[in-house]
């Protein structure tokens, strides 16, 4: 099974990125099957790229039809997701949450990797 196929819903537009010491960006968020990637809408210069091995916790919120996914890295960053549409927000945690899982049990599997 390849990881791409765990995805449920591989792309939002009007994502809003918050971190800590940098200005909220507003772009696309797409799903792959080893990264989350953010790119802007603005001028095409700020980017996210993280990789699903590096996510430590998730956790998620709602206010209306807003959802919210707090991530927690593995190098201690923390990223905050503002997400409109309350099931696209859960389709982006939960397919997260599996590939994070499944990256896990690969390389426990296959330790060569």
């Amino acid at each position: 099974m390849e990881f791409a196929e765990l995805i449920k819903t591989p792309r939002v537009d009007n994502v809003v990125l918050h971190r800590p010491f940098y200005p909220a960006v507003e772009g696309t968020l797409c799903l792959t099957g080893h990264h989350l990637i953010l790119s802007s809408r603005q001028d095409n210069t700020e980017e996210l790229w993280l990789l699903h091995s590096n996510i430590d916790a998730i956790d998620k919120r709602f206010v209306g039809s807003l959802g919210t996914i707090i991530i927690k890295c593995k190098d201690f960053r923390i990223i905050q997701l503002d997400i409109p549409g309350m099931e696209e927000c859960l389709n982006i945690a939960s397919s997260i949450e599996v590939m994070n899982l499944s990256s896990i049990l690969f390389l426990a599997h296959n330790p060569s990797c």
